[in-house]
């Protein structure tokens, strides 16, 4: 029997990621707000990944326009992450219809069956997030082209649960899609373990925010560059009536304003005030104008640093190209130092 090279075991190892992308390499861009606009996104693609571009909180023309400027930087395949609780979910999916966009990710909650369906009668590949085994067959069920499982390591907001553990939970029990990991993967050596484990490839976001091609302000990365893995730290939720998603970011004085924050709406809403649902949006709305104050003005005491606990991995500004190739090679070398200790 011929054995096969490191370079064609990992080809083998995420074919069905990259065949599913329509990319060289099965790593995904993590969709990070303020930060994967056109020019990152398209360096990704360009560079042999998939690049995602964050609708986060932009409407129908902010989106329009970023795809617009995504495609005129590049001809390779690229998606968009919209996050299913957007006011304006129908226009966000008539523009990727409208666009071409191949790829679609949901993000923020149980996708609408009906929003599935429309992606997918329009052409348009649709991943999820899964947090649990339970919830990826749901999704399976109700037509999903591919998933993502993201561990609590990943920077922003995030579930309880690490993702070794996801990991472990779901590739086993779900074959029929693609499943993408992501979640504290900073290495290539990270990637082929997840790979052998039985994922089609792994999403990546903090390791990309000291970028070249990120717009992020100089003072955003130098915090990233400073940062260790102990640094990126989770939010805490204040009051018991008022559940908030936990946001893993860099520990400065945004997080702590957080906390004060929490208390001065919780008041509110106790007084009658706003209503829970009002209450909890408010909270959401702080960390939105937090994390643009920091990416895009620098502000990076009062704003917020979101960042996964692979940001001690980060050390210098790199091309997208540089970073992609490094963890390509990581991953190549830890097949044939595999291949040296069996010969051995």
């Amino acid at each position: 029997m011929a054995i096969l090279s490191a370079g064609a075991r990992l080809d083998r190892l995420w074919c069905r990621g990259t065949e599913f992308l329509g990319c060289r390499y099965a790593l995904m861009g993590g969709a990070m707000s303020w930060v994967s606009e056109h020019h990152l996104v398209s360096a990704i693609s360009n560079a042999g990944g998939f690049g995602v571009i964050a609708c986060g909180s932009l409407g129908p023309d902010g989106l329009a326009a970023e795809i617009s400027a995504t495609q005129a930087e590049t001809d390779k395949p690229f998606g968009v992450n919209l996050i299913v609780m957007h006011p304006d979910l129908d226009d966000l999916v008539a523009v990727c219809l409208d666009q071409g966009v191949t790829h679609v990710v949901l993000a923020g909650g149980m996708p609408p069956s009906g929003i599935v369906r429309r992606l997918k009668d329009g052409g348009i590949k649709v991943v999820s997030f899964a947090p649990s085994a339970g919830i990826a067959k749901r999704l399976i069920r109700v037509g999903v082209d591919a998933l993502v499982i993201e561990g609590a390591e990943a920077g922003g907001h995030i579930g309880p649960v690490a993702t070794s553990v996801l990991a472990q939970e779901i590739l086993p029990a779900v074959r029929e899609v693609p499943v993408f990991v992501a979640g504290g993967v900073g290495r290539g050596e990270a990637v082929v373990t997840y790979l052998e484990m039985g994922a089609s490839g792994c999403q990546l976001g903090t390791r990309f925010v000291c970028a070249t091609e990120c717009i992020a302000h100089p003072a955003f990365k130098k915090a990233f560059m400073r940062a260790n893995a102990r640094d990126a730290v989770v939010s805490t939720q204040v009051d018991p009536d008022l559940p908030v998603i936990p946001v893993r970011a860099l520990a400065n004085g945004g997080t702590r304003r957080f906390l004060e924050v929490q208390r001065e709406i919780a008041a509110r809403y106790r007084s009658g005030e706003l209503t829970q649902e009002r209450a909890q949006l408010e909270v959401e709305l702080f960390w939105a104008g937090a994390l643009r104050r920091a990416v895009i003005d620098g502000d990076v005491e009062g704003g917020s640093l979101m960042a996964g606990q692979s940001v001690g991995m980060v050390s210098r500004e790199q091309p997208t190209t540089e970073i992609i190739d490094e963890l390509v090679a990581q991953a190549l070398s830890a097949l044939t130092a595999r291949d040296l200790r069996e010969a051995g």
